[in-house]
């Protein structure tokens, strides 16, 4: 520890700077020391010197020093007040914050301009533009509105809580429009999901005369991106290179200009971006490194990551925590275990989201126990820990541990927000707990800071669907305070098809179509509604509707990890080189099964137009059975082990009867993790009892 030696100072102000250089420098040790010094120098109530400990103990993180030094205060200014508020702010409480600031109104004490930009971003933080609304109204009252600081405070409070028709209101009504508040109209309709209007504004910037900055540019590039705007995205960059602006100097750029190629599939051109940065940084990295990845090409991005390490820079928390969602998405078990190895071995492995990230993986790949243990040991859990592990507990299909979890948390004095009472309706939704849901659901709809999504409310259009209680779910969408989207009817139609409700799931679907006539979703899960009924007329106009328009659903793909290699496949696939072997093991288990058990194909899973023999064909070439296939070559099945396999979209009802008799009559425990959730298959049974 480094010591401060100082003499007994006459004055106060050598003390209050000591105390700014100790909170600029987070330098907390050297500030107890400092604090100390002032208590023996007879300035324990000292109002300047104690408005300095809060700062000094808020940026070093220590907030509940700096509330005890608060409390203590005989007297106390509106700088006292802030001073507490930024630092409940910075260290993620926006909560407290807002507290704060209504005790400090109904203490009767005038709120400064940064009194009031702090609370704005509160307000934003937490989603609540009700609060907002009120804290605005006071600006106006008070004459704040007009303080420059203040008033973009308000544009990017409204943006940020979705309300974009007030920000836009808000702006023009601005008496000073500096770039900060262009800025901040970009960041809010790229962050609304406009980005057409976000490069109108940028236009409209333009001609307004003000000049772009780093800032502006990674938002416009950003906009671009979201919208797969190559085009405008290569004109930005264009205008970059001719205006001469320092492209490979400027790291946010640069990464912003990969992001835009990765984004629009143009990984060749995002990789000649990144060969041109001089100084790469590890944005650049893993903006590239993700992009292989998501891509597919996994070896390009692990090659990558092994540079980045033997490159001598830092890997921070953002990039592993990235390569760690990588191989979570992928359900890269042995990638993954080295890549938590390596982590345990950098500085920035103690972050909480490296942690939250770790979790996630082994979750992810289905290693529970593995995720259980981790979660246990974190020194530090914040929402998104417990979140984590709440979703998967859902995703297990264990929903009374995701709610034990849920209260457990609220014990703890952890806030649930609207992720996690997402993943906690999504778990009691796959576990069949519809009582329990209904009542987090409640008290989601009570909770003053939280205030429920569409997603919520499709978690209860699912809950009731379970429950066969269809009309209620219906009622529910069309009485709810929020448009319908695509998702909340999709879930509506997929309930019908399990209940067989056929003239429901007819009116579901003309909805749908009316909303996204252009998602090949919504016509196979229409045609699969009509097949399961036996209306094939009406079956195979929704496809050739589907054809006429050139829809293609996403292919089907599964994987499998043997021996530390992936295998993947599609269904139909023929390119494995044990294809012949998976074949027969296939099909050797397919006679057991029928001789113990009378397993028939679920054929109204195949195709319609061909026959019953092709049909059987078909169905035995699904990707996640000759992945099953490959594994049983590699290790048999008269002794007991576990089976893990993976698959991109929703797994399909013959393969899940399929594996169900497999796993009855071999002594391996199959667990499938598919779009939705993961079954686990053991003794005939899944754990998903049929619903999913």
């Amino acid at each position: 520890m480094i010591r401060l030696l100082f003499p007994i100072w006459s004055g106060r102000q050598r003390l209050a700077n000591l105390l700014r250089y100790c909170s600029k420098n987070s330098l907390l040790d050297q500030g107890v020391q400092v604090h100390a010094a002032s208590l023996r120098m007879g300035f324990g109530f000292d109002l300047m010197l104690s408005n300095d400990l809060i700062e000094m103990y808020s940026k070093c993180g220590v907030m509940d020093t700096a509330s005890l030094v608060f409390d203590r205060m005989t007297e106390r200014n509106v700088v006292s007040w802030t001073a507490l508020m930024c630092g409940h702010l910075q260290n993620g409480n926006a909560r407290a914050t807002l507290s704060l600031f209504f005790q400090m109104v109904f203490s009767c004490l005038k709120p400064n301009e940064y009194t009031f930009s702090t609370n704005f971003k509160a307000c934003g933080i937490l989603n609540v533009p009700e609060i907002g609304m009120k804290i605005h109204g006071m600006c106006v009252l008070t004459g704040f509105e007009t303080v420059p600081v203040v008033g973009n405070s308000i544009v990017d409070m409204y943006s940020k809580c979705g309300r974009i028709n007030e920000a836009v209101m808000m702006f023009n009504v601005l008496s000073v429009k500096n770039l900060i508040s262009w800025n901040t109209m970009l960041a809010g309709y790229t962050l609304a999901g406009q980005g057409e209007k976000a490069l109108l504004w940028f236009h409209r910037m333009l001609e307004n005369g003000e000049i772009p900055d780093e800032y502006t540019l990674t938002t416009v590039l950003k906009a671009c991106s979201r919208l797969g705007k190559i085009r405008e995205g290569s004109m930005i960059h264009g205008f970059l290179i001719t205006s001469g602006f320092p492209c490979s100097g400027k790291a946010a750029i640069a990464g912003s200009l990969i992001d835009l190629y990765v984004k629009c599939g143009k990984l060749v051109e995002a990789r000649r971006v990144f060969n041109q940065i001089g100084e790469k940084n590890v944005i650049s990295w893993s903006a590239l490194i993700l992009g292989y990845a998501q891509e597919g090409n996994l070896a390009e991005a692990i090659e990558l990551f092994k540079q980045l390490q033997n490159n001598s820079k830092q890997v921070d928390g953002f990039v592993l925590s990235s390569m760690m969602g990588v191989f979570a998405d992928f359900a890269l078990v042995e990638q993954g275990k080295q890549m938590h190895a390596y982590a345990v071995k950098v500085p920035s492995s103690s972050e909480i989201s490296v942690s939250n990230s770790i979790v996630d993986m082994y979750l992810k790949c289905g290693l529970l126990d593995e995720a259980e243990r981790l979660f246990n040991e974190m020194p530090a859990r914040n929402v998104v820990s417990w979140t984590v592990m709440i979703t998967g507990y859902g995703k297990h299909g264990i929903g009374k541990e995701a709610i034990r979890l849920f209260n457990q948390m609220q014990s703890n004095n952890i806030e649930p927000d609207g992720v996690t009472y997402l993943a906690t309706l999504s778990a009691c939704s796959h576990s069949g707990l519809i009582k329990e849901g209904e009542e987090y659901f409640s008290l989601l709809c009570r909770n003053r800071w939280v205030k429920p999504g569409i997603e919520h409310y499709a978690c209860m259009v699912d809950l009731l669907g379970r429950d066969g209680r269809l009309k209620e779910a219906k009622d529910l969408i069309e009485n709810m305070p929020l448009k319908p989207n695509v998702g909340i009817w999709q879930t509506l139609l997929s309930a019908c098809r399990v209940h067989g409700n056929l003239q429901l799931g007819k009116e579901v679907g003309q909805n749908l179509l009316t909303l996204d006539g252009e998602n090949p979703v919504n016509y196979v899960m229409i045609s699969n509604i009509y097949a399961e009924a036996g209306y094939w007329k009406e079956y195979e106009q929704v496809r050739e509707m589907a054809k006429a328009k050139g829809l293609r659903k996403e292919a089907g793909r599964s994987w499998v990890e043997i021996d530390k290699v992936v295998h993947f496949f599609y269904g139909g696939d023929d390119n494995h080189p044990m294809i012949d072997k998976i074949h027969q093991v296939l099909k050797e288990m397919e006679r057991r099964m029928k001789e113990e058990m009378g397993y028939v194909h679920g054929v109204k899973f195949a195709l319609r137009d061909i026959d019953e023999e092709s049909k059987v064909e078909s169905l035995r070439v699904h990707s996640e059975k000759l992945a099953i296939g490959l594994a049983l070559c590699h290790g048999g099945w008269d002794e007991a082990r576990l089976i893990r396999v993976f698959k991109n979209l929703r797994i399909c009802g013959d393969c899940h009867d399929f594996i169900k008799c497999l796993s009855k009559i071999v002594k391996v425990v199959f667990v499938v993790r598919d779009a939705n959730r993961f079954h686990q298959f053991k003794d005939g049974l899944c754990s998903c009892r049929d619903y999913w």
